[in-house]
């Protein structure tokens, strides 16, 4: 194509989803947003979608990344189950971060569980952004 760069990486693929029954939103948007605009492409799933849901959105657009935003405080089930359902459909290279209203205490038992980063309510969206770009390998 006339004027593509041979060389011009793909941009990261983020898929970003709410898990549950949680009804807001707001923030799960502003990350979306953020992300855009640090030259990423994000799918936004949506509110109240399934783990098995995630995962097959997850295969089927193959994503780099798979964020979860949770504030009702069933993080570390849906975390769980979300992270069954990405390995049973196929998704073991994705990174799983996870945000939202999740209490410090319970930062270390969802990195054990599998999940590669979690963040506060309040963390900055650079920091998020720096922590895909860091991890994500092209």
């Amino acid at each position: 194509m006339p004027g593509l760069a041979l060389n011009q990486e793909k941009p990261i693929k983020v898929l970003v989803a709410k898990p549950g029954l949680d009804g807001h939103d707001l923030g799960a948007k502003l990350v979306c947003r953020a992300l855009v605009e640090a030259g990423m492409e994000v799918i936004y799933t949506g509110l109240r979608q399934s783990p098995q849901t995630i995962a097959r959105a997850a295969a089927d657009e193959d994503v780099d990344v798979v964020g979860l935003s949770m504030l009702s405080g069933a993080h570390a089930p849906l975390c769980a189950k979300v992270k069954a359902e990405l390995r049973a459909a196929g998704v073991t290279e994705a990174l799983l971060i996870v945000g939202g209203n999740i209490p410090h205490g319970d930062h270390k038992p969802l990195l054990e569980l599998g999940v590669d980063g979690v963040f506060a309510t309040g963390a900055p969206f650079a920091e998020i952004v720096d922590f895909i770009r860091a991890r994500v390998k092209r």
